[in-house]
């Protein structure tokens, strides 16, 4: 998949979950299941993991080699990606919890504020990956707290799929 594939899919992504945000009646942005997050929570969740990833690719190229190496093997597609984060969460179920257990609850009166961060940090990323050389997207790593380095079309296209995954959690669950 080449950048301007990865940026389309991002927006696909980013325009499902804002398209069912919409819809849902505003009283139940605080609210979720009994011991789950918040839809709030999930969004905070994402903007968060965006602007993490944001903030790592302004980093200038050579830092990024010079902490976390460049890759030294084949690229995984976009199927490969998504289907071995799955497998990493059902492996890890404890340690995803414990990472995720203090997130803040932001408020209604919040939503707005989150939401447009939220559009500003997709954004940004689209740009980001439209920006940067195919050959930096399969040579440069970054690390991702759950799958170990990534390269960073891996780690684009792997937050592709973390929308897709809250998105269709979000549908199940919040509806």
């Amino acid at each position: 998949m080449d950048k301007v594939d990865i940026a389309d899919l991002l927006e696909a992504k980013h325009l499902e979950l804002f398209d069912w945000l919409h819809k849902q009646p505003i009283e139940n942005w605080e609210k979720g299941p009994e011991n789950k997050w918040s839809t709030s929570q999930h969004i905070m969740h994402l903007v968060n993991s965006l602007q993490l990833l944001n903030n790592a690719l302004s980093y200038p190229r050579f830092f990024l080699k010079y902490k976390f190496g460049v890759c030294n093997r084949a690229p995984r597609d976009y199927e490969t990606v998504a289907k071995n984060y799955q497998q990493k969460l059902i492996e890890n179920q404890d340690r995803a919890r414990t990472f995720n257990q203090n997130l803040k609850k932001p408020t209604l009166k919040e939503r707005d504020r989150l939401l447009t961060r939220f559009l500003i940090q997709q954004k940004k990323l689209q740009y980001k990956t439209k920006k940067i050389s195919e050959k930096n997207l399969d040579t440069l790593v970054i690390p991702h707290p759950l799958m170990g380095k990534m390269t960073v079309r891996e780690i684009i296209m792997w937050t592709a799929h973390h929308t897709e995954h809250h998105t269709n959690t979000l549908k199940k669950f919040y509806a």
